[in-house]
């Protein structure tokens, strides 16, 4: 079952372009899950991706009334076996899916105009370097419709976790990303085991839970 992430009352798991990083306060009125926004910034949606925003939305207002909605077309539930796929490198050479597997593998999707998904992934560079021999692979795969955009972003934040840019909605489609951040737990064998929707801090006492339990103690990284 996918998870939700909250801090106070205000759900974590918004999409608002250019936003700020989240401060941990709930903003006046909250914020709707899968909340659209037309245009990043001075850079307007293309058809295609704002048409699978509004079906996010859609899927996200239902699951708030109904608990979690069934997935959408082309998505990889929860317990089955992701598809195997070329990954397009944004910081470094491209891949494979398979590439990753043989360990636990945690696939973070974002963009760069995510608020919530750039306060969060600092932490994630913190994990993957905690430890000696890591216990899972950590992947990224950005959104943009500007692969220029999310190179820029990576630039800033010096980060060394291999991101990858999903131009043709492939990735987006098979996780389920239809909002953001969203983060997905592998097992070794390419299986689904959890989705965590919004931001998080991945290096901490909570986020060790979720791995625990997704990965099972021998593959949970001990909370600073």
């Amino acid at each position: 079952m996918p998870t939700t992430l909250h801090s106070g009352s205000a759900a974590l798991d918004y999409i608002r372009p250019m936003s700020p990083p989240f401060t941990g306060k709930p903003r006046p009125g909250g914020a709707p899950p899968g909340a659209v926004t037309v245009r990043r910034g001075h850079r307007t949606l293309s058809r295609r991706r704002l048409l699978a925003f509004l079906g996010g939305a859609v899927a996200a207002s239902r699951a708030s009334s109904e608990g979690d909605a069934p997935p959408r077309p082309g998505e990889v539930a929860v317990g089955a076996l992701l598809r195997d796929g070329s990954l397009q490198g944004l910081n470094g050479p491209s891949h494979r899916l398979r590439d990753f597997l043989g360990r636990p593998l945690i696939i973070n999707v974002w963009a760069s105009w995510c608020g919530p998904c750039r306060q969060e992934m600092a932490s994630l560079e913190r994990l993957a370097w905690r430890g000696n021999v890591p216990a899972f692979n950590i992947i990224g795969i950005s959104t943009d419709d500007d692969d220029a955009a999310a190179r820029r972003l990576l630039a800033s934040t010096n980060a060394t976790l291999d991101h990858f840019i999903d131009s043709h909605l492939q990735w987006e489609t098979m996780l389920g990303a239809s909002r953001l951040p969203l983060t997905v737990l592998v097992d070794a064998h390419g299986r689904v085991v959890d989705k965590v929707y919004g931001a998080r801090q991945w290096d901490g006492p909570d986020a060790a839970k979720v791995i625990a339990k997704a990965f099972g103690g021998t593959h949970a990284a001990k909370p600073l």
